[in-house]
């Protein structure tokens, strides 16, 4: 071989070498986590990835000082947890999820009917926090707006319908619909009532919630845990399981009906919220002090009380065969 062509090899090797590691630092650069921890069960074959928090795209106003505009009834430490079902129902499940995290769809998609009828039955209450970490791991601003027009939806007493819409009609992780406001509203003509509710549009067109939701965010960063959903029953982590039961809408059934043996079904039915007062208004939060992590305060040992904070849980991981378990969240 010929000094020429020898040297041209080189070259060629050289230059796809080079090609490659910058597709590398591309790929670092567009995506600064792994996501994909196996797990089994309806969340455990393939399909569900659970998405690991993130420092990337941290807005630097997060953890800025000052009064921000809580949406309408929250409830819990900061004031941070949009409340779901009866506020006395014995069981509580602590939800933290982000708009666009492909995981929570799968989630919720195949856990709604199930946590709908617990709550319908007074047996579980739930508090969703809401985070925003695709935003910064994928960049774009869909789980910001998102959760603005969710809180903005919690103003005006429709916060699980539109959080079920929102769910049932995620686009694609690295489509960022969901930071279009007009998308948003038209979103909400799906629930009866409220795209036309008074101050819902100018609520998510001015992002009135905005701050409330970064606050949130940051809460999520640094409270322990590591991806989203992360759920907790009664302050310990349910997802992808407890114990050794891997999360089926058959075992959460059993373990509320575990944690609420002896104890009364909720009765109350929630009052509407009230429109906040300006900004930083939101509803009192519920009286009682807040259990220690572990503590056997209250009916059941370590269950977090209505205006509790969720103690952290292990992070989110991967997922189920969504043909056999999981409905595929719908694109848009």
């Amino acid at each position: 071989m010929s000094e020429k062509n020898r040297e041209a090899k080189r070259t060629a090797r050289e230059r796809l070498q080079q090609e490659r590691e910058a597709d590398k630092v591309r790929e670092r650069r567009r995506r600064t986590v792994v996501m994909s921890v196996a797990v089994v069960g309806v969340l455990g074959a393939v399909g569900v990835i659970g998405v690991v928090a993130s420092e990337v795209g941290k807005d630097k106003d997060d953890n800025a000082a000052g009064s921000v505009s809580a949406p309408s009834g929250v409830r819990g430490t900061d004031d941070l947890a949009i409340p779901v079902g009866a506020p006395d129902a014995p069981s509580t499940l602590t939800v933290w999820e982000d708009f666009r995290c492909p995981a929570c769809a799968q989630f919720e998609n195949a856990f709604r009917d199930t946590v709908h009828e617990l709550e319908r039955a007074g047996q579980l209450k739930t508090e969703y926090h809401l985070a925003t970490i695709i935003d910064g791991n994928m960049g774009g601003s869909g789980s910001l707006h998102a959760a603005n027009a969710a809180a903005c939806a919690q103003d005006v007493g429709e916060f699980s319908p539109y959080h079920d819409v929102l769910y049932q009609h995620q686009p694609p992780e690295t489509n960022d619909a969901f930071a279009k406001n007009s998308h948003l509203l038209d979103l909400a003509r799906k629930v009866e009532g409220l795209e036309s509710a008074p101050g819902f549009r100018r609520c998510v067109e001015e992002g009135k919630h905005d701050d409330w939701v970064k606050k949130s965010a940051a809460k999520f960063r640094t409270g322990g845990f590591s991806g989203t959903p992360t759920v907790l029953l009664n302050g310990e982590s349910v997802f992808p399981k407890k114990g050794s039961e891997n999360l089926t809408p058959d075992h959460l059934k059993k373990w509320v009906a575990e944690a609420n043996k002896g104890r009364r079904p909720g009765t109350r039915m929630p009052s509407a919220p009230e429109p906040a007062a300006g900004p930083g208004a939101a509803s009192e939060p519920a009286a009682g002090p807040e259990p220690a992590a572990g503590a056997g305060s209250g009916p059941a040992a370590g269950a977090p009380g209505p205006g509790s904070a969720p103690a952290p849980g292990p992070a989110v991981s991967s997922g189920a065969d969504p043909a056999a378990a999981i409905p595929p969240s719908p694109a848009v």
